[in-house]
């Protein structure tokens, strides 16, 4: 039977079951219950989880498995040792699935709270990456949009998207920041049929990592998509940059037979 222990950790009493009997290594049943108490809100971002010594008597655990237990999701980005401190959550990553979604959406499935901060809407000239992925011609005015998406509070994505001109034509600031572009496009009538997806990665620039809140160069995700209408025509072309230790994209694969 599973030995169930509380463990106090900055506001939070979690509720610990240690198996003895299970095959399943004793560090990796702790970081394991840890892990879900952080994605299912339990551990907030800040919350102490205190010293080895302390969370090892709470648990019944020795000292070399409450320190492998935790280096396991400090390698995961989840928490983070403060020497003389102890150990802090830092956040609970947001896990997306790769399909033809919206950030806003799939963040509220998920109870985030997503609002947003549009930094930039306006009418500019398409340069030719943009040109080529919504089929105009180069110095053709699109609409430029720039919005920081937040969840709970914390800055995860900077979106940039472009748009043909008149597809939204009152489109503003209090619009974009009530809802998610997608929503909005679905309301006007436009029905997003499939989409053209790369992911990659980049450094942040000093601007982009102030909006994100980290310092110039941290490591970012980075999405491309171009959105296509049920009649094939190109609605809506992104370039978006996610917080790396805030954000995972997930893949189903199948192999091909």
């Amino acid at each position: 039977m599973p030995t169930r222990r509380k463990a106090v950790s900055g506001t939070a009493v979690l509720d610990i079951a240690i198996d003895r009997a299970s095959p399943v290594p004793l560090y990796y049943q702790f970081a394991q219950q840890l892990e879900q108490a952080i994605e299912h809100g339990l551990l907030l971002p800040g919350a102490l989880l205190g010293n080895e010594i302390d969370l090892a008597e709470r648990l019944g655990l020795s000292r070399p498995t409450v320190r492998q237990g935790i280096r396991t999701l400090v390698d995961k980005g989840l928490l983070v040792r403060h020497r003389g401190v102890g150990t802090q959550v830092v956040h609970n990553k947001f896990k997306r699935r790769l399909e033809l979604s919206s950030l806003y959406d799939d963040l509220e499935k998920v109870s985030q709270n997503p609002s947003t901060r549009v930094v930039r809407n306006d009418v500019v000239p398409a340069s030719a990456e943009v040109a080529e992925a919504l089929g105009v011609r180069k110095d053709d005015s699109v609409v430029r949009l720039e919005r920081v998406r937040y969840a709970d509070g914390v800055p995860v994505a900077l979106l940039r998207n472009h748009l043909p001109t008149g597809l939204l034509p009152d489109l503003d600031a209090r619009l974009l920041e009530a809802t998610g572009l997608y929503r909005l496009l679905r309301a006007a009538g436009i029905t997003l049929h499939s989409a053209h997806q790369a992911i990659g990665a980049q450094a942040a620039t000093a601007e982009e990592g102030g909006y994100l809140g980290e310092p110039e160069g941290t490591a970012l995700l980075t999405m491309r998509r171009t959105a296509y209408d049920a009649g094939g025509e190109a609605v809506e072309y992104g370039a978006h940059l996610y917080h790396a230790e805030r954000y995972a994209f997930e893949f189903h694969l199948l192999t091909r037979r």
